[in-house]
Formats: structure tokens, C-alpha cells, sequence
């Protein structure tokens, strides 16, 4: 079968590799859409936020369909469309083990979802992420027509935000500098769009001097972590999803304390699949136009090439398979 593998540091090939067995609680999964983020790229460099180690299959955006299972799994059959968790116990799938970019996969059971009738391969490729911006509002508590929320970055997981933000039915405003990323989040819900120099001022006039009751920063740059702080309400709630490795930023860490902040974290999206794929379902939001790019197996270094140095109208590739046993 073939692969994107991670050889060794900054050394990306298509490898033929042997389909991988499967043990008795384990089912064998054909990909059939593979989401390339940007933390893809990080794991190739050689940083992540927890230890791996190479040779490993990056890939844990995806969609397949079960083409073997084992003797103990009950719950799922041959032709199952499935999706599956990133974060599995203390291992991340894609990062510390190895995940879906392949043509064939092993998973186990107790990891996977089945895909609710109508939603295509593309969209289950796009649960991951959207669960990760589901997560975090879901954590900010309570988001609804009530709120303003302040989205601050514009990437896959950003505009994922704006559209379940939008989708809960809160005033969603994006601060992004990108005018086409801006664009994209009008296409996907948002109320308002704002560049970043102006966001301070117009969630001012906009929320008649509260700010924003919400703000998710999605960038996981430290000085826009830190804007975060400023932007919020009095008693409001912030959300960090964007992931940093490391770097620094100044921040009026005392606002934590004088506007009684309630600050949470998160690194994907443990416990809220079944109804991320629930709300998915009900609510009939489209993340399509989330995929700007597509490529087969045989261009996936060309899909990493895209992800790391995108043009303004890129946001997300998908590596997209085929292949039957």
C-alpha cells in the first residue's frame, strides 16, 4: 500500500509499505479523505507538544470505511463510513502514533464514530477540527444568541469556529488579516469581519463599550494570545485553541483579575464526538468550501508543500484515496 511517512526530520516520502494486520479488538480502515493541518508540518520538523518519534504516518483528519474487523468487535461491519478521535488516552493518532494518511490503517473500535447518513467523505474529514472549535465553545459555556464572540484567527480551526459559533446562533465577529480568510468566514456564518488593528475599536461600538462576551484565539500566536485579555467583557470567557510551542509574548496579565475572567484550554476534543457529529447533522452546516485543494496519494508531499507555504486562498488540502483490498 502506499503512504505519506514522516522518514526522519524535515524528510517526507510516498513509501510502499505491507497493509498492516489487525488484532481481535482492532478494525482495518480504507481512508478515504485526509486532512492536512498544520500541525502536520510541526510533527515533520520535529516539534509537537508531546514525544513521537520516526518513522510515523501523520493523519488524524480523516474519513474511511471499515474493510476488516476483528474477532472481539461487535459494534462495527465491513462498509461502516467511520471517523475517529485524535487525542486516544495519553497518544495522539497521527503524532505519537501513527494515523491515516495511508491507503489502509489500523484502529481500534473503541476510537471510531460512525459517519451519519449525508455527510460525504470530505465533511467526515472535517469533523476533527470542527470538534475541536465545537469543544471549545461547548467549554466557554453557554454560547447563544445572547453573546457576542470574538474569533481571532482565520485558519481551518478559526473558521470552524465562526461557523459553529454562528450555527449556536451568537454574533460572531472574526479578526483576521487575510481579507480573503475574512471572506471565507462571511461565506461560513460570521456577522461581522475585522482586521486585526481595528478588532479593539469595533467590538467597542459594536457591544456599546462591553466587548466581546467570548473570544476564542485560534491563531496560537502569542501576541494575539495576549490581545485576547483586551477584547473580552467584563465576568467573559475566553477560549485558547491555537497551539503554541514555546514562544513568548508581553500580556496585562492583571485584566485576568480586574474583568473576572474565566480562561480555558484545550488540545482537541475528548468527550463531545458523538454530539459534535449530532450537531453536525441537525444544524445541516456545510464545511466544504473549508477545502480548497485536492490531491491524491501520489501528490501528497505536494499537499504538505500547500499547507506549509499556502497562497491567501488556500486554507485547507485533503489528501484524497481510493483504494480497495
Amino acid at each position: 500500500m502506499k503512504a505519506l511517512q514522516y522518514a526522519a526530520q524535515g524528510r517526507a516520502e510516498i513509501a510502499e509499505l505491507p497493509v498492516p494486520s489487525i488484532a481481535d479488538d482492532e478494525v482495518l480502515v480504507a481512508a478515504r479523505s485526509v486532512g492536512v493541518c498544520h500541525s502536520d508540518i510541526d510533527l515533520l520538523e520535529g516539534r509537537y507538544i508531546i514525544p513521537f518519534s520516526y518513522p510515523i504516518i501523520p493523519g488524524h483528519e480523516w474519513s474511511g470505511e471499515v474493510v476488516q474487523v476483528g474477532s472481539k468487535v461487535t459494534d462495527l461491519g465491513v462498509g461502516d463510513r467511520v471517523v475517529g478521535e485524535c487525542v486516544i488516552g495519553d497518544d495522539h493518532f497521527g503524532f505519537s502514533i501513527s494515523g491515516a494518511a495511508a491507503e489502509f490503517f489500523v484502529a481500534k473500535a473503541s476510537w471510531l464514530h460512525r459517519l451519519p447518513e449525508g455527510i460525504s467523505w470530505t465533511m467526515g474529514a472535517l469533523v476533527e477540527p470542527f470538534s475541536v472549535a465545537y469543544y471549545a465553545l461547548v467549554r466557554a459555556g453557554g454560547v447563544d444568541a445572547s453573546n457576542t464572540v470574538a474569533v481571532l484567527g482565520a485558519g481551518p480551526i478559526g473558521l470552524a469556529v465562526a461557523a459553529a459559533s454562528s450555527a449556536m446562533g451568537a454574533q460572531t465577529v472574526v479578526v483576521e488579516p487575510s481579507a480573503e480568510r475574512r471572506a471565507a468566514a462571511s461565506k461560513l456564518g460570521a456577522s461581522h469581519t475585522v482586521e486585526p488593528q481595528r478588532a479593539e475599536e469595533f467590538l467597542r461600538e459594536l457591544t456599546e463599550g462591553r466587548g466581546a462576551d467570548v473570544v476564542v484565539e485560534a491563531s496560537g500566536r502569542p501576541a494575539v494570545m495576549a490581545s485576547a485579555l483586551e477584547l473580552v467583557a467584563f465576568q467573559g470567557r475566553i477560549a485558547y485553541i491555537g497551539i503554541d510551542v514555546g514562544q513568548e509574548a508581553p500580556a496585562k496579565l492583571g485584566l485576568i483579575q480586574s474583568k473576572e475572567l474565566r480562561i480555558t484550554g484545550s488540545i482537541g476534543s475528548p468527550g463531545v464526538w458523538q454530539e459534535t457529529l449530532r450537531f453536525l447533522a441537525g444544524s445541516g452546516l456545510d464545511l466544504t468550501p473549508l477545502v480548497t485543494e485536492r490531491f491524491s496519494v501520489d501528490e501528497a508531499l505536494a499537499a504538505l508543500d500547500t499547507a506549509h507555504h499556502p497562497t491567501p486562498a488556500t486554507i485547507k488540502a485533503h489528501i484524497q484515496f481510493d483504494a480497495t483490498l
